[in-house]
């Protein structure tokens, strides 16, 4: 009989080059993906942060955004098309250069989010009116079907999740890739250019989500799959699971979407107002405008914060958090540090108990365990600015 767990789930491209680098596979996002390969995590976590570690992330919602009516048609086409996010999404998506990239969140019409994901704006005259989005793949159906409901007869969505999406990140990222794409050395963190392969278009973004410098590559299988085997045989690339790719974002005080936002919460609670521009502020359009930035100047009843656990126990996800016995808020997030050799954990605490140094107590195992509020990130973001 076929196993339960994995009979329904897809496989992305990159599904044999897992397989044949010994990865334990498990159900994530509707895919088998590799939570861990040989070395384990702590040590694939310790390498990316060393080296390069290569990240398969094509269960992610990579698409391209289009106006109906054409293309091209310089900075015109393009504030067409941000005009038409920008009723979703609160940040400046009008004032994006070409081939800047922005991190915002799509809202709900309280204001709360439904996810976060990354716009960025073509290079070149004819692919103006066009944009690039990555949504996250836990939610990249409902993320689309909004887009198709919110834009229909004015904007085309073409879903790209049938090809490879890969993140090489890491100290040593921008040198393997160097020797693939010359030229992308010369990207700066939230920026992208597109490259020929093989014959193949793809884009090469310089983000990622480990706080290390590192470098995302959307391409077509037939020329992303001889890509990456080749890059895993350089002796600096060692291929990632999703184990490490949690700890590394964790460390890097990142939120993961269903865990540290959610519907529920707005982008000042999460700690995210900073992804709404000036502008926005200014013209208060986007969706919950009168709750996010009442929330902004006014404060909020909880507040996304980094935790230090003082004990060797982690705090895992679902923690209830304490003072003098009384609850005060919840873990969010929470693991195993390898980077700074202890635990980390995000959660939200009251907003009158988010400073950092604050003691708090953290219910592991039905006992409480001294804890405080510190500052994020855990580890320093090393993007190149």
């Amino acid at each position: 009989m076929s196993d339960p767990t994995t009979e329904n789930l897809k496989r992305t491209p990159l599904y044999d080059v897992h397989v044949e680098h010994g990865a334990k596979l498990v159900p994530f996002a509707g895919y088998e993906m590799p939570v861990q390969y040989s070395m384990g995590v702590k040590d694939e976590h310790l390498w990316t942060r060393e080296q390069a570690g290569l990240f398969d992330v094509s269960h992610m919602g990579p698409c391209f955004l289009s106006l109906e009516d054409g293309i091209g048609g310089g900075d015109e086409a393009h504030a067409k098309i941000a005009a038409l996010v920008e009723t979703l999404v609160p940040s400046d998506i009008a004032g994006l250069k070409e081939g800047q990239a922005r991190l915002t969140v799509l809202l709900n019409e309280d204001g709360g989010i439904l996810d976060d994901l990354i716009i960025t704006r073509p290079i070149g005259e004819a692919a103006q009116g066009s944009l690039y989005i990555v949504v996250n793949g836990a939610v990249k159906d409902a993320d689309w079907a909004l887009f198709e409901r919110s834009f229909q007869g004015k904007a085309v969505l073409t879903r790209a999740d049938d090809r490879i999406l890969f993140a090489l990140q890491g100290p040593k990222a921008v040198d393997v890739m160097s020797d693939f794409f010359p030229g992308c050395e010369e990207l700066k963190f939230m920026h992208h250019m597109p490259f020929e392969l093989n014959g193949t278009s793809c884009i090469v973004s310089r983000c990622g989500y480990t706080g290390e410098d590192g470098f995302e590559v959307l391409v077509k299988p037939e020329a992303g799959l001889p890509l990456v085997n080749e890059m895993l045989t350089d002796e600096r690339v060692k291929p990632i699971g999703l184990g490490a790719r949690d700890s590394l974002r964790l460390e890097a005080g990142l939120c993961l979407y269903g865990h540290d936002m959610d519907p529920t919460r707005d982008p000042v609670e999460a700690d995210l107002a900073w992804v709404i521009q000036k502008v926005r502020r200014e013209r208060a359009d986007f969706p919950g405008a009168e709750r996010i930035l009442k929330a902004r100047t006014e404060g909020t009843a909880e507040k996304r914060v980094g935790i230090r656990p003082l004990e060797r126990a982690p705090a895992r996800e679902g923690t209830m958090i304490q003072v003098d016995g009384q609850p005060v808020g919840i873990v969010t997030s929470g693991g195993f540090g390898p980077s700074v050799d202890h635990p980390v954990a995000m959660g939200y605490v009251r907003s009158d108990l988010a400073g950092p140094g604050t003691k708090i107590d953290l219910m592991v195992r039905g006992k409480a365990r001294l804890a405080e509020v510190v500052s994020l990130p855990f580890v320093p973001h090393n993007y190149k600015r």
